[in-house]
């Protein structure tokens, strides 16, 4: 006989029923807990229509169909739509004005090629995705992109689910027993020697020579890189204020030496808030994401000889398009790691260096240590010189 529970963070009702298998399934009745006796009669009552459906062998769509023409029958409203894609879609729509236009882009793009990889099914309702179907997902990923890549996705996906679970549109999300792919420890970033440094500046263009010099000298992210503008800049103080953009902390940065230098060799704006890098600063603009900077940078590389040239044909050590690339352990990521490393190098405590950088461990750290401006500035008067010219 079919039952129901309450699942914490849902409002609704869950139908609890034995199938023709004589496997128990849950189902969301959409019938909310209310504490009244009508409402648990009337999700008892779907819950029975579960069951007796399930039993009939009635396909997924005469149940969606049945279930639609009961729920407004008991209700006197029309049942959400609650297909993948409807709800996905509606959920996406919402996200685009609470988070960053970056944060954003990621999702969009996350969410498309889960739908693409769902075919018709983006259009089967929510309960009808299992946790087979999001692991052949996830398996497909492995096979054209790295672990990490693969388990952001996961955990995109995961979140997705887990709305419609609150929304009590699906009793359980199927997407929270599928493993995350272990991470390949050889593909870790490692940060550039003062060699590759040289060589990357040889191979950049002006504005690129410049981003590569902010990277090296604020252990700042390439968005964040992109985006700086001159009224961020006080080169009375020496400093450079900011927020980032993937955590949203303030960032207080003392100048190095050599990046002063440089600074003070660019024609100063008409106003402050013209970007010192303006063909990146639109690419990140237009574009929400780094994807197109990524790829200009590692250009750089290749062309510095730091890295191999991508190649579309398919080889042994290069799958082409269809097949994964090894990821490469060097990025603009690196210059971050490169920041840290020779303060390090040079005697800078960890604390220090990581509050620099704006390292995520180093939010626990300014809890229980204060760190002054003026170890900041020695931090930034260690980085070596690249002789810049």
């Amino acid at each position: 006989m079919a039952s129901l529970r309450r699942v914490p963070r849902s409002p609704n009702y869950i139908a609890c029923f034995t199938g023709d298998d004589g496997k128990r399934y849950q189902r969301s009745t959409g019938i909310k807990v209310t504490g009244k006796v009508e409402a648990r009669r009337q999700a008892q009552r779907v819950a029975d229509e579960f069951e007796d459906l399930s039993r009939r062998k009635r396909s997924a769509q005469q149940v969606q169909r049945v279930f639609k023409d009961l729920y407004q029958e008991i209700t006197a409203t029309d049942l959400p739509n609650s297909s993948v894609k409807d709800f996905g879609d509606r959920w996406l729509t919402g996200k685009k004005a609470e988070v960053s236009d970056s944060t954003f882009a990621f999702y969009q793009g996350a969410y498309n090629k889960f739908i693409r990889h769902l075919g018709d099914r983006a259009n089967a309702a929510l309960f009808e995705i299992s946790r087979e179907e999001i692991q052949s997902w996830r398996d497909q990923e492995a096979e054209r992109v790295s672990p990490s890549t693969v388990n952001h996705g996961l955990k995109f996906v995961r979140m997705l689910f887990a709305a419609a679970r609150r929304d009590g549109l699906i009793a359980d999300n199927p997407a929270e027993d599928v493993a995350v792919l272990k991470r390949d420890t050889k593909s870790t970033r490692r940060p550039f020697t003062i060699a590759e440094v040289k060589a990357l500046l040889e191979a950049a263009d002006t504005e690129w020579k410049s981003m590569i010099l902010f990277g090296l000298y604020t252990g700042q992210r390439l968005g964040d890189i992109a985006r700086l503008t001159w009224d961020q800049l006080d080169l009375d103080a020496k400093e450079i204020r900011l927020q980032t953009g993937k955590t949203g902390r303030f960032q207080k940065i003392p100048i190095s030496p050599t990046l002063l230098k440089h600074i003070e060799s660019l024609p100063e704006p008409a106003h402050g808030q013209i970007p010192l890098h303006e063909k990146a600063e639109e690419i990140v603009n237009t574009q929400g994401k780094t994807g197109s900077l990524s790829n200009q940078f590692h250009k750089i590389m290749s062309d510095a000889g730091i890295v191999p040239k991508k190649t579309h044909r398919k080889t042994e050590e290069a799958p082409g398009r269809k097949g994964r690339r090894p990821e490469s352990r060097v990025s603009f990521h690196s210059l971050r790691h490169t920041t840290t490393s020779l303060m390090k190098n040079a005697g800078v405590s960890p604390a220090i260096a990581e509050e620099f950088v704006g390292h995520d461990s180093a939010e626990m750290n300014r809890v229980y240590t204060h760190i002054e401006l003026k170890s900041m500035k020695r931090a930034a008067k260690s980085l070596p010189d690249v002789n810049v010219t």
